[in-house]
């Protein structure tokens, strides 16, 4: 748990030097009237050298039903952060999400006179820009940045725009006790095509000293999609090392 616990991605780079992360499985699967299966894999590996800190992320989302797939999402950023003295950083980040599933339309798509150029099938940014953290303590770690940078999104139909955006971002850390605590992470990118925004909030149990159990609800928001707003709710087992 204390190997796992996010203070040290949200706060200062020497409270921990060399590499950790954590990974995450949820599996749910049904049988009866109608037979799926979903599965999610998260994977997060953090590397201090210094002043410089590395964090890499990735998250695979597979699910289907009746033995035909209905989700194909993955999800991967890069995070690297320079930081000049206690409160002031630099960031480069690097993010992009692909829905596998994006070049197909659902019945209720066709039924509502959707096309393929109403999905999103990559959404891509890599950006920079200064951050500032506001508090760092053993118990809660916050931090802002804002920066500039290249957008990509790619449709369904497999056209594609490629802009300059501005980021504005926020990661939050607090403890609530030995055994439990929160983390916020979000994320607004603003282009000439459209507004996204994302929200991840999340809550970690304690199992063990190797496991902990997390409880996330993530709500992402995309003006170039038909329906805007997807929200999610998930439980994982966490392994952190």
């Amino acid at each position: 748990m204390n190997r796992a616990r996010d203070e040290f991605r949200f706060g200062s780079p020497d409270q921990r030097q060399g590499l950790s992360g954590s990974a995450s499985l949820g599996f749910s699967g049904k049988t009866g009237n109608n037979e799926s299966q979903e599965l999610a894999i998260g994977l997060r590996i953090r590397h201090a050298a210094g002043p410089f800190v590395q964090t890499i992320g990735a998250v695979l989302d597979y699910a289907e039903s009746n033995n035909r797939s209905t989700k194909k999402d993955v999800f991967a950023i890069y995070d690297a952060n320079y930081y000049f003295n206690d409160k002031v950083y630099g960031f480069i980040l690097g993010r992009v999400q692909s829905d596998g599933k994006a070049d197909e339309l659902s019945a209720d798509q066709i039924a509502a006179g959707n096309t393929l150029r109403d999905n999103v099938k990559r959404d891509a940014f890599l950006g920079f820009g200064p951050g500032y953290r506001v508090v760092n303590t053993d118990d809660v770690a916050w931090r802002v940045q804002a920066g500039i940078g290249i957008s990509y999104l790619q449709y369904g139909d497999d056209s594609s725009v490629t802009e300059e955006t501005g980021i504005v971002s926020s990661r939050l850390f607090y403890k609530i006790n030995d055994n439990v605590f929160l983390t916020n992470d979000t994320d607004v990118l603003k282009s000439d095509t459209a507004l996204r925004a994302n929200n991840d909030f999340g809550v970690n149990f304690k199992i063990s000293d190797a496991m902990s159990t997390r409880v996330s609800y993530l709500t992402e928001y995309n003006e170039s999609r038909a329906i805007r707003t997807d929200n999610k709710l998930g439980v994982s087992i966490v392994f952190g090392f």
